[in-house]
């Protein structure tokens, strides 16, 4: 089965990363298994944004989990959206919550979970999850397997 991806505009493309997540676009991708509950799952352990009252770094290790219905996120666009955050100033909740928004939004799936596990900054860590709603019946999501930040505990 092949997919169409005309439609697509920086797959297979020379793309400049996009310097605002506002800016960027982030494309989707029929679902060729529409009809069969699966989740995927994205991970982004050098996510990257700035404080957007000090202007300092923040790193942050995502989890997104999804359970496609019509549509898959394309990755090259979620990495580029991803990207777009590294001098994007906002705070850690606003961050996480937004991308798993947009995501959910753009694909409406039949669920999405995204977990948001911040490294620490003025001595405290910040994890911070969203999802749609409850987990699908039938549906195997496996433990985001990231462990409770314990610095040299």
């Amino acid at each position: 089965m092949t997919t169409d991806t005309s439609a697509l505009t920086q797959l297979g493309r020379m793309t400049d990363a996009p310097t605002d997540p506002d800016a960027a676009e982030l494309e989707r991708v029929p679902n060729p298994h529409a009809g069969t509950l699966f989740c995927a799952r994205f991970v982004a352990p050098e996510f990257t944004s700035l404080c957007p009252v000090t202007g300092q770094p923040d790193f942050a290790h995502l989890v997104i989990d999804y359970a496609p219905a019509d549509w898959l996120v394309e990755s090259k666009s979620l990495k580029l959206y991803l990207g777009a955050f590294r001098n994007h100033g906002a705070f850690h909740e606003d961050c996480t919550v937004a991308i798993g928004k947009k995501i959910a939004a753009l694909t409406e799936p039949r669920w999405l979970r995204i977990g948001g596990y911040w490294y620490p900054r003025g001595g405290i860590p910040i994890d911070v999850f969203f999802q749609t709603g409850p987990v699908p019946d039938g549906l195997w999501v496996p433990d985001q397997g990231v462990p409770p930040y314990r610095g040299r505990g």
